[in-house]
């Protein structure tokens, strides 16, 4: 399959690791990836400000899309959320759609609503498959236990098109254990980073991810993985910081995306996959695992 590949704002500016591991991984699962030229911000960010801005600059990328007969694929649950909820109030309402289209007219551009909006997580699960993936593993991370973290947005809200379940999630679990890993289902897995507090209550925010990476750590996993770019600026580069805001018990833990993790099962190699750009002590685990694999 070909899709259009969106980045947004995060992931070029900040996330590098995420971006060069999609872009190592997905191709050698038949996947191509194409830029999409004059992407722009997904306008979430203003959508409490001006919401004609929001609506214009979503719409504006799914007519990039659309110009080069492409489904989407955002790589930020975020944009990801914004397309689908503008795709969805768009075709509800003409009258607004004909603003927009008004409004895009002064770049040549068109909104039809016909580009299909993807997400990572689907487009492994669903498109690729686990079949494929599994077979696809040279370096299975065997006896390693992974926590799955969804993300808020890649769930919610549920009205609109999400990947998974938003009360029962199972895919990111079905796509640990695909590349050989364990997993289980635990009580606060669907409980947030906290990355929305990060501009008015830090303190507040530190307390709420720390205790996620505690209480991941006290089920007895080995690391987290996730898909989400904000959780990842959360507990991948800021535990340090949470250790010290909350004083109390120091929590280490190693976080990858995890197409890191899929990538490197796959016989990537860490840079392949970005993994010389995690924070967190990602490189412990991948020594365990290839002592496992020598004993």
């Amino acid at each position: 399959m070909k899709l259009a590949l969106f980045l947004g704002c995060t992931i070029p500016t900040e996330q590098y690791a995420f971006e060069i591991s999609v872009r190592e991984t997905l191709p050698k699962l038949g996947v191509k990836l194409v830029d999409m030229k004059g992407a722009s911000c997904c306008g979430c960010p203003l959508r409490s400000v001006n919401e004609t801005a929001w609506l214009y600059l979503s719409a504006r990328n799914l007519a990039l899309a659309e110009e080069m007969k492409l489904d989407v694929l955002p790589l930020c649950n975020l944009c990801e959320l914004s397309f689908q909820e503008v795709t969805k109030l768009l075709a509800s309402r003409p009258d607004l759609k004909e603003r927009i289209n008004s409004l895009l007219e002064k770049e040549g551009l068109h909104y039809r609503g016909e580009s299909q909006v993807k997400s990572l997580m689907g487009v492994l699960y669903d498109d690729v498959g686990l079949e494929r993936i599994a077979q696809s593993v040279k370096r299975p991370l065997n006896g390693i236990k992974i926590a799955a973290h969804y993300g808020c947005h890649t769930l919610m809200p549920s009205e609109y098109e999400r990947p998974d379940d938003p009360w029962n999630p199972h895919k990111l679990e079905d796509l640990i254990r695909a590349v050989g890993a364990e997993t289980e289902d635990y009580r606060e897995k669907l409980a947030c980073c906290g990355a929305l507090l990060v501009a008015s209550a830090e303190d507040a925010l530190a307390h709420v991810a720390w205790s996620k990476l505690k209480a991941v750590g006290d089920r007895g996993f080995d690391a987290m993985a996730l898909v989400c770019p904000f959780c990842h600026k959360m507990f991948d580069a800021r535990q340090e910081a949470f250790n010290l805001v909350v004083g109390r018990e120091h929590v280490t833990l190693p976080v990858f995306y995890y197409v890191q993790l899929l990538g490197w099962a796959m016989g990537i190699s860490e840079k392949g996959v970005g993994l010389n750009l995690n924070m967190s002590p990602t490189r412990t685990l991948l020594r365990k695992v290839r002592r496992r694999r020598k004993s």
